[in-house]
């Protein structure tokens, strides 16, 4: 955890101003001054006692440098804690975001993808997310057409976004990935026009999903970090809400890097409108 407190630290110092903890699953996340984390229970008394787990490395960077937006991916959600949760919602810096990858909707289609999370518990977390941070923005991983799936699995994919209403999702139809257990045990059995059609759907169900979750931002002003120039205009300066928003607002005398508290007055699926009115320590 030293380690990444001081990358964070001399980031900061380069003039950075947001970094991501990355990892393939970030929440397993375990330092003991030992071995691998299924080792943990060997260790000694005293090396138990000063672990850090993922919430303590969040914890130690957030307060490292409270002026630095601090986001982290990927989670998987068998091993995600409330202690994660319970520690975004204790410091301002760490952002309202998190990124809980499904797959799917039906409890058959995920123990045949050998993902250790049921709909049931998958569905469970997300209350609890919503509980202790109410604007937290959620994203999805989802695949259409894994091998073996029926028309009832499908609209249990769908049901379980109708549940979540995700701000956006990374959404795919199944192909074989060489030495996978799937490309090993499972045929690739779902005609291509019918995987087409069910990602289709997923898709028109995303954004009409995402409409309603930009629409929500409408009449607040909220803070954004300026990333760059938008894409159709160099007239505007592209960000990011803490919940992973973008935001595109006219440039006027802002600067990248810069936190602007910017009004939202009008929105896409994909992208939030707006004004900004000051900066954002101005508006303390």
């Amino acid at each position: 955890p030293q380690s990444v407190v001081q990358e964070v630290n001399e980031l900061w110092e380069q003039g950075y101003r947001e970094v991501t903890l990355l990892g393939q699953n970030v929440d397993s996340y375990l330092w003991y001054g030992g071995g691998l984390k299924k080792d943990f229970e060997k260790a000694s008394d005293i090396q138990k006692a000063t672990a850090v787990d993922f919430a303590g490395l969040l914890a130690m960077v957030a307060e490292a440098q409270p002026g630095m937006r601090i986001r982290f991916s990927t989670s998987n959600p068998q091993d995600m804690t409330l202690d994660v949760v319970r520690t975004m919602a204790r410091y301002k810096n760490i952002c309202n975001y998190i990124h809980l990858p499904v797959q799917s909707g039906s409890n058959r289609i995920l123990k045949a993808m050998n993902r250790l999370h049921t709909r049931e518990e998958y569905m469970q977390l997300i209350d609890d997310i919503r509980q202790i941070i109410p604007d937290c923005g959620i994203s999805q991983d989802m695949i259409a057409g894994f091998p073996g799936e029926t028309e009832e699995d499908h609209r249990e994919t769908l049901s379980l976004m109708e549940y979540v209403k995700y701000d956006f999702g990374f959404m795919f139809a199944y192909s074989e990935r060489p030495g996978t257990l799937a490309a090993r045990k499972l045929e690739d059995d779902i005609p291509d026009q019918v995987k087409k059609r069910r990602l289709q759907e997923i898709i028109a169900l995303q954004q009409k999903h995402s409409l309603y979750r930009t629409s929500q931002h409408l009449g607040k002003t909220e803070e954004v970090l300026i990333e760059g120039p938008s894409r159709k205009s160099d007239e505007h300066w592209m960000g990011r809400t803490s919940s992973n928003t973008v935001v595109v607002f006219p440039k006027e005398h802002y600067e990248v890097g810069q936190f602007v508290m910017v009004r939202i007055d009008d929105c896409t699926s994909a992208t939030l409108l707006g004004e900004a009115v000051g900066h954002a320590e101005n508006m303390e």
